[in-house]
């Protein structure tokens, strides 16, 4: 007895302890690179392009360009997790974007006022988010598979709504969407800055926030504690699509004008890269809005520092390519727990 008793290896001898010890060290590092790999590399790139960069510390250059840049993505990327968190995916937004732009801008070119406008845009990116969120949580349509249908149809919409036609617009209300300035701070970045909040407070301290962890995290569970995932589900697409008709509006208002073809144009990419470098799973179940935003931002600025130093644009967007790839594989490494 005693003899085959020693045949067995034990985990608790020499070398299973320090087996037990090498994975908790690799779990350790890929879990802390997972929770904080964005912000340091925000961290990095700030520090680089202070130092290479004389006019980086200035308020025109962090403010009014690499803040007011990541600030559409970042409001997208809020949504989209929300949608992540439930378990699904949302490769509408662009084309929702590109929908709302474009019945903003037909809407105040037609004398329609700025107000009214921008409600109806709005509401219409509810109703494809109502859409979407339908397909999902009542039909049990795959979330990629449902949202790429819009995907494709939302981009022939908006395109259909001026016959692939710029519509250009001048109006000072509608233009305060995406020009406009409230103190030192452009209007959009004062959007992001609310939305960004009120998401916070919502995922943090409501019982909504705990209904789209559970639903994602194990949803027949959830059901049968009394979570009411259709809605959870439902209204993560609606807010997301909500998020992103009002990113398309403020891009139109920027540009005094809108074009279907472009508006949005891989802006689902940036979203859901923005909430895979932040180190949520993109299984569900996790939501950290402020590490969302810290991923948007960071993603913008690494391009914009790449486009600074003379590298194509191209070159950028595999750079974005690689982050996301390490931020998957780390995300494995650690397990998803964080």
């Amino acid at each position: 007895m005693t003899t085959n008793q020693t045949l067995v290896p034990s985990s608790a001898g020499p070398s299973g302890a320090s087996a037990a010890s090498s994975e908790r060290k690799r779990l350790g590092v890929a879990g802390f690179l997972q929770a904080y790999g964005a912000l340091t590399a925000l961290v990095i790139l700030f520090i680089y392009n202070a130092i290479t960069s004389p006019n980086f510390l200035t308020v025109q250059s962090l403010v009014n360009v690499q803040l007011r840049q990541a600030a559409p993505v970042a409001i997208v990327a809020l949504g989209m997790a929300l949608v992540i968190a439930t378990g699904g995916i949302d490769l509408s937004v662009g084309s929702v974007m590109a929908i709302a732009g474009q019945i903003g801008a037909l809407s105040v070119a037609s004398g329609m006022p700025a107000g009214l406008a921008i409600l109806l845009a709005l509401a219409a990116s509810l109703v494809v988010g109502l859409f979407n969120g339908t397909l999902v949580s009542r039909f049990g349509v795959q979330p990629i598979i449902a949202t790429l249908i819009m995907f494709i149809a939302g981009r022939g919409i908006a395109q259909l709504l001026t016959m692939g036609q710029l519509v250009t617009i001048r109006n000072e209300a509608f233009g305060f969407l995406g020009l406009g300035r409230i103190g030192p701070l452009p209007f959009q970045v004062v959007v992001f800055l609310l939305i960004w909040l009120a998401v916070a407070l919502v995922v943090r301290y409501t019982a909504y926030g705990r209904y789209l962890i559970a639903t994602g995290a194990n949803e027949p569970a959830a059901r049968l504690a009394g979570v009411p995932v259709h809605t959870a589900k439902l209204s993560a697409y609606a807010v997301a699509a909500g998020l992103a008709g009002l990113v398309g509006l403020i891009e139109v208002s920027r540009l005094s004008g809108s074009d279907a073809n472009n508006t949005g144009m891989g802006m689902e990419l940036d979203a859901i890269a923005a909430v895979a470098v932040a180190g949520t799973p993109l299984a569900g179940g996790r939501l950290t809005p402020t590490r969302v935003v810290i991923g948007a931002v960071m993603l913008r600025l690494l391009q914009n520092t790449m486009i600074a130093k003379g590298l194509p644009r191209e070159a950028a967007q595999i750079a974005q390519g690689l982050i996301i790839i390490a931020a998957i594989i780390i995300q494995r490494r650690s397990g998803g727990k964080r």
